[in-house]
């Protein structure tokens, strides 16, 4: 009996993702967990298959919530659903530990396809995806100024990106005011830009924002 753990903030969208696996995997087990945290919790008390996990969740984020569920259970096959196109997150995701990578707009037989390559000890990517891997990896290739940033920073750059205040940010990151404007300097520097207009204008043109 496959056991899928589905992590995600919201119950409605877990609801869904449930029903697709046990109509994929007939007599699948499936739990839920609302954050990182219940995660984590929910994996030191039971033996999971696969984890299908979200990026946007309150508290820590999903990209370093991944890095802690690795270090603890690194055999554990993590497939990321997320909102997010593949090109703001999917190849951060991989670098962390991710072992496939999907968009919530992707057909529902793609979640099926998704975790049985997972599950089965191999790594989903879309062509699409697989082509911008590839480009990471080719000798010589140029680094975009924000493939410099570290996971934190180019976290800011996105909220940044899509507009959020430092305050929005902050609550998002449950970090303080002074140190995301810390962070914000930091990207100016490494990205050299001077404004949030640079770095929205930015983030819109490379598609790391919706």
């Amino acid at each position: 009996m496959l056991k899928v753990l589905v992590v995600d903030d919201f119950p409605l969208f877990r609801r869904g993702v449930r029903d697709l696996v046990i109509e994929g995997f007939p007599g699948a087990k499936i739990g839920e967990a609302g954050n990182v945290h219940e995660m984590l919790q929910m994996l030191r008390q039971t033996p999971w298959d696969v984890a299908v996990m979200d990026i946007s969740m309150p508290g820590v984020n999903g990209l370093e919530g991944l890095k802690h569920v690795k270090r603890e259970f690194s055999d554990l096959p993590v497939l990321i659903l997320s909102m997010h196109p593949e090109e703001q997150y999917a190849i951060r995701m991989f670098k962390a530990g991710a072992d496939g990578y999907l968009t919530k707009s992707g057909a529902p037989e793609e979640l099926v396809k998704a975790i049985k390559k997972v599950h089965g000890g191999g790594k989903y990517v879309s062509p699409s995806l697989g082509e911008a891997l590839a480009f990471t990896v080719k000798p010589g290739a140029e680094k975009q100024p924000h493939e410099l940033l570290s996971d934190r920073e180019y976290q800011v750059l996105c909220l940044i990106g899509s507009g959020k205040t430092a305050s929005e940010i902050a609550a998002t990151t449950n970090l303080s005011v002074t140190t995301i404007s810390t962070y914000r300097a930091r990207i100016l520097e490494k990205m050299c830009m001077k404004t949030n207009a640079e770095l929205a204008r930015y983030a819109i043109q490379q598609g790391l924002v919706e």
